[in-house]
């Protein structure tokens, strides 16, 4: 059954938290078009109104009907208590990401991805939330240097945000422990796709690439561009979001799972599709040689999913490599960059 059968069989109230970013933007869209009810949450830190505006725009006016905002903060614990009343399933995606950024302001990370995290779990465990989905990382394998990456073999984290991330799925295993709630959570590895923002110091490679070789600007490479990460196009993302909601497999529970597409791709590879296919839009845009310059503090070298598990036990089945995911999204980069 796909996931659109799966939802359209059982309308639901669904949380989404991070819901006018870049992923939980998708979400939303997702829901709202299949006939569920939503409630969003967003403090607007990192995500925009834009995209609550575009979903809005691309789901309609009816379906939007559905869809309750908050504007707060999930450092807040009452926020969180409100937000989750009366909802059957969360997709806890709000986040402040960057590995740089954690390093630079460790405090503001622990924060939102810590504190207001354990404020989440709280939050679904008193409104008696039925299943509680959260944005884990593959950051948390750290210097582990095993490929590909499986989700019972971990390392010591490389940053802080590495280590906010691995107490999420400490703290959600013990909240099924002690207090019986439901929850899955899902290792993301390098996730792009539309709406994902080019702009500020902590941009995600592709936007950033993407908006530099648009403007023939050189793109910048840490390192000598051998650097390998599983990249996951967004539907992938979305498709594992609904199908942890949805569930009923009795050994899905409670576990973490690789979110990937299980493919290995260089930054060097990367910025050759990246140029090719913007290129192929913009005849004004020449190609343009990358500009090596230091390995990056607290990066991975290689990254690789295996996503077994998640197959087996949630029935993911990925439908975008970076390629193709990379033909979708581009026309939408090249009309924000």
């Amino acid at each position: 059954m796909s996931i659109e059968q799966m939802l359209s069989s059982k309308p639901q109230r669904w949380l989404v938290t991070g819901s006018a970013g870049f992923i939980g933007s998708h979400l939303i869209q997702t829901l709202l078009t299949h006939g569920q009810d939503v409630v969003s949450l967003d403090n607007f830190s990192t995500g925009h109104q834009s995209n609550l505006d575009e979903v809005r725009r691309l789901v309609g006016e009816e379906a939007w009907k559905r869809h309750t905002f908050i504007e707060g903060d999930i450092v807040d614990p009452q926020t969180c208590q409100r937000a989750c009343q009366g909802v059957n399933i969360v997709l806890h995606e709000a986040a402040l990401g960057s590995v740089p950024r954690s390093i630079e302001n460790p405090l503001a990370t622990h924060a939102v991805n810590a504190t207001g995290f354990l404020n989440m779990l709280v939050a679904a465990r008193d409104a008696g939330v039925g299943r509680f989905v959260y944005a884990a990382s593959s950051s948390t394998y750290g210097d582990h240097p095993g490929l590909p990456k499986v989700e019972d073999l971990i390392g010591k984290p490389l940053s802080p945000y590495a280590v906010t991330k691995y107490l999420n799925e400490l703290y959600a295993d013990v909240f099924g422990r002690v207090y019986g709630l439901q929850s899955i959570g899902l290792r993301y590895f390098n996730v792009f796709g539309t709406r994902q923002d080019p702009n500020g110091p902590y941009a995600a490679v592709i936007p950033n690439w993407a908006k530099a070789i648009r403007g023939n600007q050189p793109c910048f490479i840490n390192g000598d561009g051998e650097t390998t990460r599983d990249f996951c196009y967004i539907d992938n993302v979305v498709q594992a979001n609904v199908l942890a909601g949805l569930s009923t497999h009795p050994e899905s529970a409670n576990q973490v799972y690789n979110v990937a597409f299980g493919e290995q791709t260089s930054l060097n590879t990367l910025h050759q599709l990246l140029s090719e296919e913007i290129m192929a839009l913009d005849t004004s845009v020449k190609f343009t040689p990358p500009v090596y310059r230091d390995f990056r503090k607290g990066d991975v070298r290689h990254s690789l999913a295996d996503i077994s598990k998640a197959k087996r036990l949630l029935g993911y089945s990925p439908d975008f490599s970076v390629r193709a995911g990379l033909k979708i999204a581009m026309p939408w980069y090249v009309a924000k960059s």
